[in-house]
C-alpha cells in the first residue's frame, strides 16, 4: 500500500501505547521483507542508562574505520526519522512511508506495536542503504526486546537501575536477568555494570544463554554453551579522547571501548580510529550547551545522580533555572529533591508529547505544599502551560537546564526552533 510520510506516522504511533514483550511478531515482520537483519553483522547494546550514549561511540569508531554503519537507537527527541541513522544521515521520509507500506499487512495481522513494526522498518532500511554492520540499541529490557532477533558479533550491558519496573520486575536483580537476555552462545558478552552482586548476576544469566531454546529451530542452540562473558574492571574509564561531556561519559566510552575491542577482525578499529571517533561523536540532549540553554534527558533517579554531578563539574553561568517536566510512572520526588541541590529555580510543567504519560500536576502541586518533604534549596514554581513555562525560565540572566525526560528536551527544542 502506498503511504505518504505522515500517513506512516499517524499509522505507527498510535501503537506506542501498547507493550508486548516476545521476538514472534517482529521476526514475522523481518521475514515478510527478506530477514535483512540476517544480511549484516551486528552490535547489541542494553542497560538502563548510556545504553544511547555508548551505541554511538560505538558507531562513531567503526565509522571511523572505514566500514558503513547503520545505528537504530530510541527514544527520538523531535523526528521519528532520528532513530533509523546509517553514517550519521537519519532515513528519508520517502523510506518510512515505503517500508510502512509495504509491512502494512503484517502489521495489522500481527496486531505489531510501534516498536516491532520500527525494528523490522529499522532493518530493512539498513539492508537497502548497504549497511555493512548495525550497532543496535535495546529499547526495553533485553531478553523479549524486538531488538533480541539479532545474533550479534558483540553484545554488551551499560549498568543497571531501577526503571520500567512494571516490565522488568521490582529489583535490581530481576531487572538484571532481563538485561542479560541479549547474551548469545559463544558471543562476547561485555559488562559495564560494577556493583558486584549484579555483575555477579549478569554473568550468570549470561552463561545460561546456551541452554535456551530456539524458537526457530524448535531445540537448543547449536555450538558453544555459554556466552564469552568479559566483565570491565569497575575502575576503568576512557582517558582519551571524548566529545561527550560529563564525568559519567568516561565510563560510557570505557564500555564502548570494551565493546569494540571484543569485535573480531576484522571489526575491531585501530586506537587511533577509536580516539577519531570518541572525540567527534555526538548525543543531542546529554549535557547539550546550546548558548544559554543546557538540555539533558535524564529521566530518572540514576540519570538526575549523573547530571547533578555532571553540573558540579561543568559549573554552568548562574543563576541556574530548571525547566522540569517527568514522566507520572518515573520517582520523580527522588529526582527533584537530587535535582533541587544543583539549581537555583525549578519551573515544572508538562511536555505537550508526554501528557497523555506525564506527571498528575494536582498531585505535584500537594507535594510541592506538603512542608513533611525535604526543604528546598530552590525556588520552585508550577507552571502546566508549557509555553508560558518555557517564557518563565527565560527570564533573568544565567543558564536555563531543560531536563526531566526525552519529551521534554525535544519539545523544548522544537519551540525553540533549534536542529537536534
Amino acid at each position: 500500500m502506498s503511504l505518504t510520510y505522515d500517513e506512516a506516522l499517524e499509522f505507527l504511533f498510535p501503537r506506542t501505547t501498547t507493550i508486548k514483550f516476545g521476538l514472534t511478531t517482529t521476526r514475522a515482520l523481518l521475514k515478510s521483507v527478506g530477514n535483512p537483519h540476517e544480511m549484516m553483522p551486528s552490535v547489541h547494546i542494553g542497560g538502563t542508562n548510556g545504553k544511547g550514549s555508548v551505541s554511538t561511540l560505538v558507531a562513531a569508531a567503526l565509522r571511523e574505520a572505514g566500514w558503513r554503519v547503520g545505528l537504530y537507537t530510541s527514544p527520538h527527541l523531535i523526528s521519528f526519522r532520528e532513530r533509523i541513522q546509517v553514517d550519521g544521515v537519519p532515513i528519508s521520509e520517502a523510506a518510512v512511508a515505503m517500508w510502512t507500506g509495504r509491512l502494512l499487512s503484517p502489521i495489522l495481522e500481527r496486531k505489531a506495536t510501534f516498536f516491532e513494526a520500527t525494528t523490522a522498518l529499522a532493518f530493512a532500511d539498513f539492508a537497502a542503504r548497504g549497511v555493512e554492520i548495525a550497532v543496535v540499541e535495546v529499547g526495553l529490557g533485553g531478553r523479549l526486546d524486538s531488538t533480541n532477533v539479532v545474533r550479534p558479533l558483540v553484545s554488551g550491558v551499560t549498568k543497571i537501575e531501577r526503571d520500567h519496573m512494571k516490565y522488568l520486575g521490582e529489583t535490581l536483580e530481576l531487572i538484571a536477568c532481563e538485561k542479560a537476555g541479549i547474551a548469545k552462545p559463544g558471543v562476547p558478552f561485555v559488562i559495564g555494570e560494577t556493583d558486584p552482586g549484579l555483575v555477579q548476576v549478569l554473568r550468570r544469566e549470561a552463561r545460561r544463554a546456551g541452554g535456551r531454546v530456539d524458537g526457530r529451530r524448535g531445540g537448543r542452540v547449536e555450538g558453544p554453551t555459554e556466552a564469552d562473558v568479559r566483565v570491565l574492571p569497575a575502575e576503568y574509564e576512557w582517558c582519551g579522547p571524548l566529545s561527550l561531556a560529563g564525568p559519567h561519559q568516561r565510563r560510557n566510552a570505557a564500555v564502548a571501548h570494551g565493546i569494540l575491542m571484543a569485535l573480531p577482525e576484522p571489526y575491531r578499529p585501530t586506537p587511533e580510529q577509536v580516539g577519531l571517533g570518541f572525540g567527534s561523536a555526538r548525543v543531542a540532549g546529554r549535557l547539550d550547551r546550546r548558548g544559554r540553554w543546557l538540555f539533558d534527558v535524564a529521566h530518572n533517579p540514576d540519570g538526575m545522580r549523573s547530571l547533578v554531578t555532571a553540573l558540579a563539574d561543568a559549573r554552568p553561568a548562574r543563576p541556574l533555572h530548571a525547566l522540569v517536566s517527568i514522566l507520572g510512572d518515573k520517582d520523580w520526588p527522588d529526582m527533584l529533591v537530587q535535582l533541587d541541590q544543583a539549581i537555583d529555580r525549578g519551573v515544572l510543567t508538562i511536555a505537550p508529547t508526554a501528557a497523555v504519560r506525564g506527571w498528575d500536576i494536582e498531585w505535584l502541586g500537594r507535594w510541592l505544599r506538603d512542608p513533611a518533604r525535604p526543604p528546598a534549596h530552590a525556588e520552585w514554581t508550577l507552571i502546566p502551560d508549557f509555553e508560558e513555562a518555557i517564557a518563565n525560565v527565560q527570564e533573568g540572566a544565567g543558564t536555563m537546564l531543560v531536563t526531566g525526560s526525552f519529551h521534554t528536551v525535544g519539545d523544548v527544542m522544537q519551540a525553540l526552533g533549534m536542529a537536534v
